[in-house]
């Protein structure tokens, strides 16, 4: 999720003010790639005593540029015309957004609550139980994270230690937290998890420590800055999932304890004394709110809306389908025999498992006995990737890191389940955020260029986004020294007729085929030609997102996807798959589908709209239509599934248009204008 970062300085420690400002910065720069909405930090200096607070809606790297930031810091450190800093605490943060709009900045992090201020990686799942559970505490902001700093500073007013006060918030809350937190009344800052995402390091003399998200970022900083040289030896500590500790500002004491624990704490300390000045004044130099900009839609006007999504049913029921299989008539190069079968169904070749005992020897090469992190398992959130984290850990005993790569169309949906997974499982999850904002305007504008010129082939263009997920899976291998990337896809949402709508025949020859992405090098020059076509005849596609589309095709047809794709071991099952996420994790599924497939993704509902109206099908045909020949269900099973997976999905539309800044009317009405392939 978010990016966490932070300093402490102890009495002595005679840091000098240019040092603290250049490792602040450079852990601004280094972290921005999880999170790029907004950005902000937090400082507690012993001698100013306040806790003063900057944060805007901008990217860090924007942010730290600013005349406010470096006013700010000066201001934040202020110690006569020393340039050595007084005992300090400093802590920062670098936001994707998931509850609150960045918009409205007390949203945004450090979040000021209760006399304290925190920041705050991960997703409270429970947040409105919570805040029903404690109503006497009154909620200001939308962001989860005021519930945690509720919930720890309600159990110290009732009298307990830090310690037994942050062990009790943790355990009320259902999802992921990683938490920095400092109080007005206190002399330490608090770190915890729940699932591993902290990482510190301080000097030799204990002058300085440090801390972030991930390693990989303390690894960076000390290599860029060369801080081996100016402080001495660093070695990395990893803050393990269920764990926490207080260090004093001051003296630089650390008290380290568990969040699950019940009995005594890991140390003698239980709680540190109060500041001997009276407690320190909160002051918040965060720029005014500037207000919510969502879209409200009146009952009616839903309703209008939503009758404009209509298909022509009677039509589509009337299509000649396989016999054996769900493939209609329109399908991309599809033929029959006398029998109405199909040529998809007499080419196909059967699954063929590589079985648990060759994925447990594979496994066996990578598992480490320390515990410490020995895979990545790529995360979208959705069902399969979820259920592949659990098998991981819990079946196969393994440590992975979890991976997502955010290009702004997963959903609040996916981003709560990954947390359900994380927060339950102890895991680390690492996200890598594009620039969202930029991503959203491209996918706008491919999609405008697309509705002036429909083609089945090219709505591809509109996923191109988020293809640079294999580029940054084979980037964090080579960060995190591991050579095990766990790929959880699902053998059977072959999608050939994506690319069979651009001219390209089924590669029925590929028996071996192990990827949905695959693809003979004669047919990646065609694909390439045939989009080259389409950008020359329509112009509009020639726009700021090309050189992105561009790097998409690389990372998804001509990069190395070396990666261990747990179901071409295991046979995918449905049912095992949806039971193990509802009953272990109570996993979320969207109240505008049956399905519990593709309901992570924010795209899916609109381009599977574009492809029921137009041709009569949509990836569920495909997807089902697998399974029947897998024989995990029947034709008529299948049937009865793709007619409820392929009604329209008008909450989900509705809400992709909105975040790329589409009319939804205009798309809808185009849509619906183009010629049927069935007519």
């Amino acid at each position: 999720m978010c990016g966490i970062f932070g300093l402490v300085g102890r009495k002595g420690s005679e840091l000098s003010l240019s040092l603290v400002k250049e490792i602040t910065d450079e852990l601004f720069v280094l972290s921005e790639r999880r999170g790029k909405e907004s950005s902000g930090i937090a400082v507690k200096n012993t001698r100013l005593g306040s806790i003063s607070v900057y944060k805007q809606s901008i990217p860090a790297s924007e942010l730290i540029k600013s005349n406010q930031y470096r006013k700010f810091f000066r201001n934040s450190f202020l110690n006569g015309n020393s340039d050595a800093v007084s005992p300090f605490a400093l802590i920062a943060h670098a936001r994707l957004v998931t509850n609150g709009s960045q918009e409205n900045n007390n949203n945004n992090q450090p979040v000021i609550k209760d006399e304290a201020v925190a920041v705050h990686n991960g997703i409270i799942v429970n947040v409105d139980d919570l805040w029903k559970k404690y109503s006497s505490i009154p909620r200001e902001f939308e962001v989860d994270t005021e519930v945690l700093i509720a919930l720890i500073r309600q159990k110290m007013r009732e009298d307990k230690s830090m310690e037994a006060s942050v062990r009790e918030a943790f355990s009320e809350i259902y999802g992921a937290a990683s938490i920095a937190m400092l109080n007005a009344d206190t002399r330490n800052l608090l770190l915890a998890t729940n699932t591993g995402s902290l990482y510190s390091c301080i000097d030799p003399e204990n002058k300085l420590l440090i801390f972030s998200s991930e390693k990989f970022i303390l690894e960076s900083l000390i290599n860029n800055l060369k801080l081996e040289n100016k402080l001495g030896k660093l070695e990395i500590e990893w803050l393990k999932p269920g764990k926490a500790f207080l260090i004093d500002i001051i003296t630089g004491e650390r008290s380290d304890f568990d969040l699950t624990a019940s009995g005594t704490l890991s140390t003698n300390s239980s709680h540190f004394p109060d500041l001997d000045t009276e407690a320190d004044q909160i002051i918040n130099h965060a720029p005014a709110e500037t207000g919510l900009h969502e879209v409200h839609i009146s009952s009616s006007e839903m309703g209008r809306l939503k009758s404009l999504m209509e298909f022509n049913l009677e039509r589509i029921s009337q299509l000649k389908r396989c016999s054996k299989c769900l493939l209609p008539e329109t399908f991309p190069f599809i033929q029959y025999d006398h029998d109405g079968i199909c040529n998809y169904c007499h080419h196909y070749t059967p699954i063929r498992f590589k079985g648990l005992d060759a994925m447990k020897e594979e496994l066996r090469k990578h598992r480490k006995s320390n515990g410490n992190p020995d895979c990545i398992v790529t995360f979208s959130g959705g069902r399969d990737s979820c259920y592949g984290l659990h098998y991981m850990r819990e079946e196969m005993g393994m440590t992975p890191i979890a991976y997502t790569y955010d290009w702004g169309m997963v959903t609040d949906l996916a981003r709560r389940n990954q947390a359900r997974l994380c927060g339950k499982l102890g895991i680390e999850h690492i996200v890598i955020s594009a620039d969202i904002k930029r991503k959203r305007s491209n996918i706008r504008k491919n999609v405008t260029a697309w509705l002036s010129k429909p083609h089945l082939g090219t709505i591809p263009l509109f996923m191109a986004g988020d293809k640079q997920y294999f580029y940054y899976a084979n980037l964090l291998k080579k960060e995190y020294k591991t050579e095990l990337v766990v790929l959880c896809e699902n053998m059977l949402e072959t999608t050939n007729f994506k690319s069979g709508f651009c001219g390209i025949a089924p590669p029925f020859y590929n028996k071996d085929k192990e990827h949905t992405y695959s693809l003979s090098a004669a047919d990646k020059l065609k694909m390439m030609s045939f989009y080259g076509k389409e950008f020359i005849t329509n112009p509009k596609y020639l726009n700021s997102s090309v050189l992105d589309t561009i790097h998409a095709f690389f990372s998804y047809y001509f990069m190395p996807h070396e990666y261990l794709n747990m179901f071409g071991y295991i046979e995918w099952d449905e049912k095992t798959v949806e039971d193990t996420l509802f009953k272990e994790y109570e996993w979320e599924v969207s109240p505008d589908t049956t399905t519990t497939w593709r309901i992570g993704d924010g795209t899916a509902a609109f381009y599977n709209y574009i492809y029921y109206t137009v041709a009569g099908f949509s990836e569920f045909d495909t997807f089902r239509s697998n399974q029947i020949r897998e024989g995990q269900i029947s034709r008529d099973e299948g049937m009865r599934l793709v007619n409820q997976e392929n009604r329209p999905r008008f909450d989900s539309f509705l809400w992709y248009c909105q975040t790329i800044g589409l009319d939804f009317e205009g798309a809808v009405k185009k849509i619906n204008s183009i010629p049927k392939l069935y007519s």
